[in-house]
């Protein structure tokens, strides 16, 4: 990946190349997304828009001819959080920019791709009447309704997370061309500011009463505090020292224990805005 990333910044002819080239080609929009995120925080946003067209062809493409907005949605949130990112240099705001995006692109499906989202509902809603009958037949006519904001609000959180971590693909990228080590100290060092931290859970606890998608509302004020547990998790092991085996059980155990293990790391990265747990640990001396 670092020699396609280097291919990419040789010049604009190549990462316009690139850009394009793989976001027109299925599962790999991610990686012309990535090229459009380096680039604009390498060269800045004149030169990140030139090769973020040719990437928004292809992307344009999926979206209406294939009925497939994801390449689009990922682009366009990438590019607006790396700006955000290279003029602030604050992971906060890039995120916190990530979770409006997000509520935007919630809105917007239902509007630009109402076929799509018809579909999926569709789909949705045979599944569970076949599969659950005795919900299905309570909910009654609720049932397209709550399936279309689930619907939604899946979509829209799947393009978020796929946004944030086409920007740290990006970042890292950065860091390993011309500063090498720098993501891995800027990643640790990640932490919420309180009010921001507090806003989080508020929305998330305040969204039923916000009469939006509580689904989709609740996801985007949840994906700042969840990376920002991550960053906590990954700049505890560093500070240790300890084994990179420690991060892979960490990340077994969350695949297997969500949601539990999920709610857990978002309460305690709202707690490490107050007691910061990485600043009172003392780094631990490597092993001979």
């Amino acid at each position: 990946m670092r020699a396609l990333a280097q291919f990419a910044m040789r010049g604009p002819l190549q990462a316009s190349g690139v850009a394009a080239v793989a976001t027109a080609l299925p599962f790999l929009f991610w990686i012309g997304a990535a090229v459009v995120g380096l680039v604009t925080l390498r060269l800045g946003l004149s030169q990140g828009l030139n090769v973020g067209l040719w990437a928004l062809l292809p992307a344009l493409g999926w979206s209406w001819l294939g009925n497939d907005p994801t390449a689009l949605f990922v682009l366009i949130q990438v590019f607006l959080m790396v700006v955000v990112l290279r003029t602030t240099t604050s992971w906060e705001k890039a995120l916190l920019t990530g979770s409006g995006l997000a509520l935007v692109t919630g809105v917007l499906l239902p509007l630009l791709f109402p076929q799509l989202l018809k579909d999926l509902v569709n789909t949705g809603i045979a599944f569970y009447q076949q599969y659950n009958p005795d919900v299905a037949s309570e909910l009654g006519g609720r049932l397209e309704s709550v399936f279309r904001q689930v619907m939604s609000a899946s979509m829209a959180g799947t393009y978020q997370l796929l946004a944030v971590a086409v920007l740290i693909l990006a970042r890292s990228w950065q860091a390993a061309l011309y500063n090498p080590g720098g993501f891995r100290s800027e990643f640790h060092a990640l932490r919420l500011s309180r009010p921001v931290a507090v806003l989080c859970v508020a929305i998330m606890f305040g969204a039923p009463l916000l009469g939006m998608n509580t689904a989709l509302v609740s996801w985007a004020a949840a994906v700042p505090l969840m990376f920002a547990g991550l960053a906590m998790i990954h700049g505890i092991v560093g500070v240790r020292n300890m084994s990179i085996q420690w991060l892979v059980l960490f990340y077994l155990a969350l695949v297997l224990l969500s949601p539990s293990l999920m709610l857990l790391l978002l309460i305690l990265a709202f707690v490490d805005s107050w007691l910061d747990f990485r600043g009172r640990l003392k780094p631990s001396e490597p092993a001979e």
